[in-house]
């Protein structure tokens, strides 16, 4: 494969190459950290901030960033815990029974409770419910609430939600309801909703009208249901301004073709994809993170990665690729893609970065490649001439 006697300008010695493989004996390399770290939702080209969908909500996130700035009662919404909370709960006129509330927040988590409770103050800003047996949400059980802004209704039991439910909710940003037993996405959502979780149901299909009208809408989390493709119905997502899509753990076989085109970030992590198309990502020309790994991807179709230039991120580890994808150097973007736990036997020196007289506006933070059979001795150090530092490159015995 060319001169292996040494450094090339701009990349990695067969030394250093060596040294990158044998960084994984005895302690978790960096692509490990970055590929833990991805399952966590932290990454610092990520939309948004994430969080382990099995963990609760702790207060202090669901009250960051909750200010609306067309809301004139901001200073009543605080970002961290008040001294208030330490004042006996019994001072305050109304408070269902239980419950903790302070400054506009009611907790109501962890109390075994069978609905949602009455006597909520009619100013509440959020309710927290997570980790109850509520069964189901009634017409009037959010009634009167007109300044809600967050509730959290992240694991309980709830099968069915009133259609009239979030009638009075019209300031309604944040809902929560992961890990319960819905079977469709809940009708007539407040058109306000900027973020919603429906992680781990039973969802198997997106209506049209599910998302209609909700121009608000930036976040959508609905990993874990057993959704496919058919599931999801042409005109969807017609009209809707999503940044941010999750549908990992679920039955998809191919990359869906309908979703919102201003999409930032796609998460289709834990399908079952066999192959990326050429048309595959037309749509999405804005994306920035794309999550394809752990699928049964064995190809990836020449010119597949044109029509999204401005990727900064790829994950496609745990498939069942044969070589590094096409198309690759012509990203300028690109700071990290994972290919480790493929087929992969073969690495050429072009594979990863620009020739001649182009070049890469971002250089390489992370490059994964253990876990493939390819003999990192043969790769020329060249190869990865576009990357940060020795340390951006996890090489590794097959």
């Amino acid at each position: 494969m060319g001169n292996h006697n040494g450094d090339l300008a701009g990349g990695l010695s067969h030394e250093e190459i060596a040294t990158a493989s044998g960084a994984r004996e005895g302690q978790q390399t960096e692509a490990e950290e970055w590929h833990a770290s991805a399952g966590k939702g932290v990454n610092p080209v990520s939309y948004s901030p994430e969080r382990p969908e099995g963990d609760a909500i702790p207060t202090h996130m669901m009250l960051q960033d909750m200010e609306d700035e067309n809301d004139d009662d901001n200073s009543l919404f605080p970002t961290r815990r008040p001294i208030l909370q330490e004042v006996p709960f019994d001072i305050f006129p109304v408070c269902p029974f239980g419950c903790q509330c302070y400054m506009r927040v009611v907790h109501c988590s962890d109390l075994g409770l069978t609905s949602i409770p009455n006597n909520i103050p009619s100013d509440t800003r959020m309710i927290d419910l997570q980790n109850n047996k509520i069964k189901e949400v009634k017409e009037n059980d959010l009634k009167g609430l007109t300044s809600l802004y967050a509730l959290a209704l992240n694991n309980n039991k709830i099968f069915k939600i009133h259609p009239k439910a979030f009638q009075s909710t019209k300031k309604l940003r944040r809902l929560y309801l992961s890990h319960n037993q819905l079977t469709e996405i809940p009708a007539n959502l407040p058109k306000s909703l900027a973020e919603l979780r429906i992680h781990d149901n039973k969802v198997k299909k997106v209506q049209k009208e599910a998302f209609q009208g909700m121009k608000a809408l930036h976040v959508l989390e609905m990993s874990a249901n057993p959704l496919d493709n058919d599931g999801i119905e042409p005109g969807s997502f017609e009209g809707v301004t999503v940044y941010h899509i999750r549908i990992a753990e679920a039955k998809l076989t191919s990359v869906p073709k309908g979703l919102p085109s201003s999409l930032l970030e796609l998460h289709l992590d834990d399908n079952k994809i066999t192959a990326v198309e050429l048309e595959d990502f037309i749509r999405y020309k804005d994306l920035q993170r794309l999550g394809l790994g752990n699928n049964k991807i064995k190809d990836v179709e020449n010119g597949s990665f044109s029509s999204i230039p401005n990727v900064r991120e790829i994950h496609l580890e745990n498939n069942k690729l044969k070589k590094v994808p096409s198309g690759l150097p012509d990203l300028k973007y690109l700071q990290v893609v994972f290919l480790h736990a493929n087929n992969i036997a073969k690495v050429g020196v072009n594979d990863f970065c620009p020739t001649g007289g182009s070049t890469k506006k971002t250089l390489y933070s992370g490059i994964s490649l253990f876990n493939n059979p390819v003999k990192y001795w043969e790769v020329q150090p060249a190869t990865f001439r576009c990357i940060l530092g020795r340390n951006s490159v996890q090489l590794g015995n097959y």
